[in-house]
């Protein structure tokens, strides 16, 4: 986790939340998606630990409507700490409907504990374990005085004329769209959770890659990059991803560029050279020994844009892009402030 950062002042969230996490004074909600694939299986511990702790607001949600609907009931409370028990999907959405909706200042801090089929969030934030062993952690911080560790991060923000924008911490196109649409399938309705499911995933992926090279569900991405520095590029790319996470599921880092910057971009050409040759490189943050020449490409940046008539990903969630609409601008919000226990 070496992109995390301690949290030295109130670069976001109100610093009066701050001071009542650490006087034991904090308001307390708890946003539950019931049917996040974590949440389904410790459904009943779940329950449990939350009878143990004291005061806390819960509300479930389960449908985009009524996580804002949630999520408006509780930040009505004046809350102090949201802790969302959910996956990436639910909390793409908590996130889409904090920023468009409040200001930042007025934020609450953010716990996010473990409960979805995915949790690449939560897990690079460093939050560990089972759903209800995070909140079993979470109940002896509030009741026993210590300092709360904190950690910012920013989001990404993706914008297109004609359309909302969306809040998240990773976009992807290309092979990994085609990847999540499959997981959508039968994968997903078998129960199937965490690392095996991100496996089972990757796996799909990788045999469309060979065996589905005429078939459009498994076809590269057409797309004109411009850079935040106007450089364009236009080819055709195996997959494209932007994150402002330091690692993925799996512990996978994609990535290698060396600037100074939030948000780590990384494209594979579709005439790349070698490429079984370059995977294990590519996936586990040895990309530096990998050379642009041969179709890979990676760096950090504060926003770019992407020209594309395909589909996308926001944490495993998909939309579709219209290049009639203009290009999607990806750049980088103010850090977000993060419990983590």
């Amino acid at each position: 986790m070496s992109g995390n950062r301690q949290f030295p002042n109130d670069e976001m969230t109100n610093s009066s939340r701050i001071e009542n996490l650490k006087t034991k004074t904090a308001h307390i909600g708890l946003l539950l998606n019931p049917k996040g694939g974590q949440a389904t299986k410790r459904s009943a511990a779940i329950q449990n630990v939350l009878t143990k702790i004291p005061d806390v607001i819960v509300r479930e949600a389960s449908n985009a409507i009524d996580f804002k609907t949630a999520l408006d009931h509780l930040l009505q409370a004046d809350i102090d700490l949201l802790v969302i028990v959910a996956g990436d999907g639910t909390i793409h959405a908590a996130l889409s409907h904090l920023f468009t909706t409040y200001p930042t200042d007025k934020w609450p801090v953010l716990l996010l504990v473990p409960g979805g089929t995915t949790n690449m969030t939560s897990l690079d934030l460093g939050i560990l374990g089972k759903p209800d062993q995070v909140l079993e952690r979470l109940k002896a911080f509030l009741l026993q005085p210590s300092n709360p560790t904190l950690i910012t991060r920013p989001t990404l923000c993706i914008e297109q004329t004609g359309s909302n924008k969306i809040y998240g911490m990773f976009f992807g196109i290309g092979l990994i769209a085609r990847g999540v649409k499959f997981s959508r399938s039968s994968i997903k309705q078998s129960g199937i959770t965490g690392g095996i499911f991100t496996i089972l995933i990757m796996l799909r992926s990788l045999i469309g890659m060979l065996f589905g090279k005429h078939q459009s569900e498994w076809a590269p991405v057409e797309l004109t990059t411009t850079e935040s520095d106007g450089k364009t590029h236009k080819k055709n790319y195996l997959f494209a991803l932007v994150s402002a996470l330091d690692c993925l599921l799996l512990d996978l880092r994609p990535y290698w560029g060396t600037e100074n910057a939030p948000l780590h971009v990384t494209l594979v050409d579709q005439q790349r050279k070698r490429f079984w040759r370059s995977l294990w490189p590519l996936l586990s943050g040895r990309g530096h020994t990998l050379k642009a020449q041969d179709g890979y490409f990676s760096h950090n940046t504060h926003s770019l844009e992407f020209l594309m008539d395909d589909e996308y990903i926001i944490d495993g969630e998909l939309y579709q892009a219209n290049s009639q609409n203009g290009p999607i601008r990806i750049s980088a919000t103010e850090p977000v402030t993060f419990l983590v226990v």
